[in-house]
């Protein structure tokens, strides 16, 4: 596995500006909903996804699942709905520009927002 880019701001800009590739974005969001590279397996696996392990025992692809993108919506603190657009100052892509894949980007981007938020990690 390749390595993950550090969780700051200059990663969450380079995923709303798609210059990371989907695949390095559904393995942050693993990694940080607690699911583990094993690798001896080769495989991720749900070492401390404990909300998460019952619904996707295997690690889901965030842009081509719509159940798992909406738990992820879903699991973003009311309160932090809105960060992208507060602490980054996001305005957010313009209409008839963007699809369901940067929609989901925006949810990734947000839900690590809110993570770091939760957990006091400076951005």
């Amino acid at each position: 596995m390749n390595e993950l880019p550090p969780l700051n701001t200059e990663t969450l800009w380079a995923i709303l500006n798609e210059t990371v590739d989907e695949a390095t974005v559904n393995q942050l969001v693993w990694y940080y909903l607690g699911y583990r590279y094993n690798e001896v397996s080769s495989r991720w696996e749900p070492t401390y996804a404990e909300e998460w392990r019952q619904d996707f025992p295997e690690p889901p692809d965030f842009f081509d699942s719509r159940p798992a993108a909406m738990k992820l919506t879903r699991s973003i603190p009311q309160e932090n709905k809105q960060l992208l657009k507060e602490k980054l100052g996001f305005k957010g892509y313009k209409i008839g520009e963007f699809g369901p894949k940067q929609t989901r980007r925006a949810t990734a981007a947000n839900w690590l927002l809110s993570y770091m938020e939760l957990n006091g990690i400076q951005y």
